[in-house]
């Protein structure tokens, strides 16, 4: 981390003196020199990386790396998106939450029998376990604020990578497990958006890529997105950048050979068709030309092309800061956080020139978004790189807005 701390810092004072001020294409330019310099010091592979406001496109770059195995990459190139499957199942709820099919406060239970008697971790060790005194509520799955965590992390929950049949029988092991903390006392980044992903099959008596697929994916024309891949869609799935782990930290999922190579030996998820275990918190696969149409649904606030995708109040609902803490890493300075997805709180801290109220997330392999409604524009970056940086989404938020303020 701190090799890569150095060379980001000399990367953005050379980005701020080639760039002074926004004239022309300096903001493009300002994008692919970014870009280049992550891929000349090895810090990536191949991106794609734009700024657009509603109807127009302010920079787009697409920077390919020499490496060797690496692919030349197109805005339809296909990269596994992790986390930032996360607010689209946020939408999926919220659509649900327009339809009036649950309240915010219910209790998961209601709907996933699974969850009653459901059991909290003791601080005294010689206790174990014992009932939670708090009902799991919906909202807390929204927040992250269940207590469930994820396996890397150390959380005493089902591997994601596990071969489940289905969401249901993921579900019912996740219940069998007990919660760290009583449920809506603290933030845990977790398995959530999987519990989530069943609730909506519950709720909308559908499978949930089903409904993703038709009141997601077909409005906003994202043909590309599901947790599938064809024969087809393989030759355009980019393959993994791992950089070796002394130079950038320890990556807890893969073991590491010390060096830095191209590989597809680690999908971690199998995206097999047919698949009925999807994982609305990391189980997508989606393109820089899909997830554009997401996040310019994000910007215009819930609409896209006049169509509303969810209302004005579940747009609020699910952009409030909900928490002010990310006690498990990631965007700590500044950031509060709302339904999965961060929000810009005190600018100051985080040092970018990014106004209050920016929102947006992150994924594994290192897809990065943001929605910037004071401003009217969004940045959306895409590689597949481990391990995962936050300081790659932060330092282009940077190289933006040191050309736009």
């Amino acid at each position: 981390m701190k090799i890569f701390n150095k060379k980001i810092k000399f990367l953005i004072f050379t980005i701020v003196c080639l760039t002074p001020i926004l004239v022309g294409n300096e903001l493009q330019n300002s994008v692919a020199t970014y870009q280049k310099a992550l891929v000349n010091s090895g810090i990536t592979g191949s991106s794609v990386a734009g700024v657009f406001s509603e109807d127009k496109t302010l920079a787009f770059s697409i920077v390919n790396s020499s490496i060797e195995g690496d692919k030349s990459i197109s805005d339809e190139t296909i990269f596994p998106i992790w986390s930032m499957s996360k607010p689209i199942t946020i939408v999926a709820m919220m659509i649900l939450h327009d339809r009036k099919l649950f309240n915010i406060k219910d209790p998961v239970k209601k709907y996933i029998p699974y969850f009653d008697n459901l059991q909290c971790k003791s601080e005294d060790e010689s206790i174990g376990t014992y009932e939670c005194k708090n009902d799991l509520l919906i909202e807390h799955l929204l927040s992250h604020r269940s207590g469930y965590g994820y396996v890397s992390f150390g959380a005493n929950v089902p591997d994601h990578r596990d071969p489940f049949i289905d969401l249901d029988e993921f579900v019912k092991h996740v219940a069998n497990r007990p919660v760290n903390f009583e449920p809506g006392t603290e933030y845990l980044y977790g398995i959530n958006q999987a519990i989530l992903g069943r609730l909506v099959e519950i709720l909308s008596g559908q499978e949930f890529y089903e409904f993703l697929k038709e009141n997601i994916f077909d409005p906003l024309g994202m043909k590309n997105t599901k947790f599938y891949l064809t024969d087809e869609d393989r030759k355009k799935f980019q393959p993994l950048y791992r950089k070796a782990q002394e130079e950038v930290g320890i990556n807890l999922l893969m073991p590491d050979s010390g060096e830095s190579v191209i590989t597809q030996n680690f999908d971690e998820l199998t995206y097999s068709q047919g698949i009925k275990k999807q994982l609305g918190g990391e189980g997508l696969v989606s393109t820089f030309n899909d997830y554009r149409q997401f996040c310019e649904m994000l910007l215009s606030g819930g609409m896209y092309k006049d169509e509303i995708i969810i209302s004005e109040d579940s747009f609020k609902l699910m952009t409030s800061v909900v928490t002010n803490h990310f006690i498990s890493g990631g965007y700590d300075d500044g950031f509060g956080y709302s339904y999965s997805m961060f929000s810009l709180q005190e600018p100051m801290l985080d040092g970018t020139g990014s106004p209050v109220g920016i929102f947006g997330w992150s994924g594994y392999h290192n897809t990065h978004f943001w929605i910037d409604q004071t401003n009217q524009i969004y940045g959306l970056f895409m590689s597949r790189t481990t391990p995962f940086q936050i300081e790659i989404q932060k330092h282009f938020r940077s190289a933006v807005y040191k050309n736009i303020n």
